[in-house]
């Protein structure tokens, strides 16, 4: 399981970097290229073109403990 540490991109229309910091904060760059949403709670990525921008988030992977005990049985 991962856990959003950052919700962000860049534009590579207009090297915007913006950012979604909570649930339902949908951010658009300046010249409306792409939009970022979801905060740190899911990633929601909308664009007018498929690879005009860098994916700039940051996960990091969160070790379950409950599912651990239950495997060691």
């Amino acid at each position: 399981m991962n856990k959003i540490i950052k919700n962000a991109v860049k534009c590579l229309k207009c090297g915007d970097i913006i950012e979604s910091v909570h649930r339902h904060d949908f951010v658009t760059c300046s010249c409306g290229n792409v939009s970022v949403d979801g905060g740190k709670d899911y990633l929601r990525r909308c664009f007018q073109e498929e690879d005009s921008y860098i994916e700039m988030s940051e996960t990091e992977e969160v070790i379950d403990n409950a599912e651990n005990i239950s495997n060691e049985d």
